[in-house]
């Protein structure tokens, strides 16, 4: 199946930051479920990415078990968790616990980590982006190994979401290792790495249609038709999980809204 011929789904990231009571980002959650979605993301950061950079934020993993157990239906996941900041077989481990919790609900997603802040505050090393991108490497071989020694194993072959554009080295670990592939892209950037990407997986022997192609939606400042227009234009250019932003405390889900019945209608 290519990523074109898949059924369109849609995300929400219910960003984890200027919400300083965690009821708000519950009622989210539940909203988000009961609207349709198909994925509730967070991310993995520890300060705020825009607004005041020192706002309320809550830690990614610990809120994941929270979801986990608050939800039935959609699958959760952290857009994208930062690896640099925990042990690869510890990852590991908790995946396999919320996949548990969550009754086989988890998308691992993961990334090398650019947020300097979260590193210098919480005292792990920065170091460069190509070894952050090594580190990554080396980290996703263990991931699987350690789901295979844990006891109980994960409940299903967990899906691993990989994020970033880089050419060299953050497509070839896609292709090894992704079942997503999130491009933080444009549609014209899109389609350049779609076709880096397919070398990437010709050269490790892969199938690049077992990849499915993932991005996010702009919704700041456009209207309903607007964001509908570009949604119609990523999923024609083969990317089929479009995923929407929402800022605490508000989380104001009308586009969202408007993405779900868009997506059940181009569907049918």
């Amino acid at each position: 199946m290519t990523s074109s011929s898949r059924p369109v789904r849609i995300g929400v990231q219910i960003q984890p930051q200027h919400s300083p009571d965690y009821s708000l980002i519950r009622d989210a959650v539940r909203r988000a479920e009961d609207i349709g979605v198909d994925i509730a993301f967070n991310w993995d950061h520890f300060y705020p990415l825009y607004g005041d950079p020192d706002g309320a934020h809550f830690e990614s993993w610990t809120m994941l078990g929270a979801w986990a157990e608050q939800t039935s239906r959609i699958e959760i996941g952290a857009l994208v968790s930062c690896n640099s900041y925990r042990n690869p077989d510890l990852l590991a481990d908790m995946s396999r616990t919320v996949d548990h919790i969550s009754d086989g609900r988890l998308i691992l997603g993961i990334g090398s980590g650019w947020f300097e802040r979260d590193y210098t505050e919480y005292g792990y090393d920065f170091k460069t982006a190509g070894k952050r991108l090594d580190d990554l490497g080396e980290a996703l071989p263990r991931i699987a190994s350690r789901f295979e020694k844990l006891n109980p194993k994960p409940t299903r072959d967990i899906p691993i979401l990989i994020g970033g554009g880089g050419e060299k080295k953050t497509l070839r670990h896609v292709a090894k290792h992704a079942h997503i592939w999130h491009s933080f892209s444009d549609v014209p950037t899109y389609q350049r790495k779609a076709g880096i990407l397919a070398d990437h997986c010709a050269s490790v022997g892969r199938d690049p249609s077992a990849i499915e192609h993932s991005t996010g939606v702009d919704t700041d400042g456009k209207s309903i038709d607007e964001v509908l227009r570009s949604a119609d234009e990523l999923a024609d250019a083969g990317l089929s999980l479009l995923t929407v932003g929402a800022n605490g405390p508000k989380y104001d889900f009308e586009a969202l809204s408007a993405l779900v019945r868009w997506r059940d209608q181009r569907n049918g």
